[in-house]
């Protein structure tokens, strides 16, 4: 994954050092990467690609929109950060316990993790809180009115911590915080795209294939979160015995213009398998008994090599 610098982030810094406050920017600026971390690597698991992680003025944020996600996957993932922002508040504390010598080195950290978890629960647009609250408002009221909902809350808080800043003695917290809300609040979001696994060097060498055997109710969701781009994956349907398998180039084709919860071998893969098959016994001059007794290795060895591009 690639971390994008903005140039202004720079500048932040430079301030930061020339006011003596470096070493606090710093600790913020790694518990941040890591809370995107944690989204990022929910969202792979769920077959997502983040491409990148981004460093604002104003904070940091994954590259990663979840566009047609099911409402549980959508708060999982936006469970993701805080939670590893809770761990390490835990494991420090823990450390405290057995290492009282080390608060004296870690309590920054501590408070750091804690107030990025707190604050990401906020129901306010990007935040965590504000996405779970966004799958609620959904459910009740529609997705264009809780986007809508959702930013014009981001934009208050905005206002609010604005007022602060100018009320408690223009602490530049509050004014980059609420240069966050207002500029994620207006950004359009980014397209996310599955998960890809160039594989084409590693045949060179030789690779290894994992069969996973399934049903049909095993979705595009439970395929792409076993890809790992170690292994060239394979799925057998098995139904009363293995009755069908699919390469991972035909995976990859037909999840094109797919709900990524819809199964793998639904009618619409028989249809598009048939339909190779047609075409492949058209090309042939002539047509054995025993090469029609084995659809499978047919269609395996056509199939088109396809990739989601990202």
């Amino acid at each position: 994954m690639k971390i994008s610098i903005h140039p202004l982030f720079f500048a932040v810094i430079l301030v930061c050092a020339i006011f003596g406050g470096l070493p606090v920017t710093l600790i913020c600026l790694l518990t941040a990467l890591l809370h995107e971390c944690g989204h990022a690597f929910c969202a792979e698991k769920m077959g997502f690609k983040c491409t990148k992680i981004k460093l604002m003025p104003y904070g940091a944020a994954a590259v990663c929109d979840i566009e047609g996600i099911s409402v549980g996957d959508e708060i999982k993932l936006a469970l993701a950060g805080p939670l590893v922002n809770a761990a390490i508040c835990v494991f420090l504390a823990g450390l405290w316990w057995f290492f009282p010598e080390t608060y004296a080195y870690t309590d920054t950290a501590l408070f750091a993790n804690l107030s990025m978890c707190v604050v990401n629960l906020l129901p306010a647009y990007p935040l965590d809180g504000g996405r779970i609250a966004g799958c609620a408002l959904t459910k009740f009221f529609g997705k264009k009115a809780a986007t809508v909902t959702l930013k014009a809350i981001a934009a208050a808080c905005a206002a609010a911590l604005i007022v602060l800043f100018f009320t408690l003695g223009y602490n530049p917290t509050f004014l980059i915080f609420a240069l966050f809300l207002l500029c994620s609040a207006i950004e359009k979001a980014p397209r996310a795209e599955m998960i890809n696994f160039s594989y084409a060097k590693r045949l060179k060498r030789g690779m290894e294939v994992k069969y996973i055997l399934c049903d049909k109710s095993f979705t595009f969701r439970q395929a792409f979160r076993l890809l790992d781009g170690k292994k060239y994956l394979v799925l057998q349907l098995y139904d009363d015995g293995i009755a069908d398998e699919i390469t991972q180039d035909e995976l990859c084709a037909l999840a094109e213009g797919k709900s990524f919860y819809e199964p793998v071998f639904g009618d619409d893969y028989y249809c598009s398998r048939n339909e190779r098959l047609n075409i492949f016994s058209e090309s042939l001059p002539e047509i054995t008994e025993e090469t029609q007794s084995a659809p499978n290795d047919t269609a395996s060895s056509t199939a088109p090599e396809s990739e989601w591009k990202s």
